[in-house]
């Protein structure tokens, strides 16, 4: 028979049965919602690895590089190989490659395309030992002058930014960009003042090896 006591009891029981429920029901709901972000911010959030890949992949030898060459179960064709004045290296079977202005996947292709004549079902990997060639110079008034290792590329607000920033004397709307192609030489004008103030972007162009920064 249930008292007033009893009843009162069970009830006791339940309500704390249903809270216990509602927060675990409550958990349930904010973890299950808490998944779902996580799996949408790895979807649209490239991995470390994944930049890394890109990375390399966009990059294009230039002279003064080191590359490492290996072929797979074939120990006499893992070198490190220097990318001559010439754009070229040689390599054993391969004979001379052009590499200069090249991807890393470009000269892999050609050296499979070359070493299948001999080796059949080889595996051939091409990979970066040393940044020799990709450098740009900024010389005048900035704190820190002198060359500069790019990878893969910079702009000239950033090329700035590595040499120490501009001295207080430096003419920085007289800025020039000394630039040679196919051997011959130009300058492009850069003036600091406009881009800093998020104006003219256009000439916060992208340095390419070889290029000169001159801060007046």
């Amino acid at each position: 028979m249930n008292t007033p006591n009893n009843l009162h009891h069970h009830q006791m029981v339940l309500a704390v049965i249903y809270r216990s429920m509602s927060m675990l029901n409550i958990m349930t709901r904010k973890y299950l919602a808490g998944c779902v972000l996580a799996l949408i911010f790895m979807a649209l959030v490239p991995s470390a690895g994944a930049q890394d890949s890109a990375l390399h992949d966009a990059y294009t030898v230039h002279p003064g590089d080191i590359l490492m060459v290996s072929v797979w179960k074939e120990e006499d064709l893992v070198q490190e190989v220097l990318i001559l004045p010439d754009g070229t290296f040689s390599f054993p079977l391969a004979g001379m490659i052009m590499a200069q202005g090249k991807s890393l996947e470009e000269i892999r292709t050609e050296l499979t395309a070359r070493l299948s004549e001999y080796i059949p079902e080889l595996v051939v990997t091409v990979s970066v030992r040393q940044i020799g060639g990709n450098k740009i110079y900024v010389i005048g008034q900035v704190t820190r002058p002198g060359e500069f290792n790019v990878n893969p590329n910079v702009d000239v607000m950033q090329a700035l930014s590595m040499a120490g920033g501009t001295t207080i004397f430096a003419e920085t709307d007289e800025i020039r960009i000394l630039r040679r192609i196919e051997g011959k030489p130009i300058s492009i004008r850069f003036r600091y003042n406009r881009v800093k103030k998020g104006k003219d972007l256009e000439q916060n162009i992208m340095l390419k090896a070889g290029d000169v920064v001159v801060v007046p």
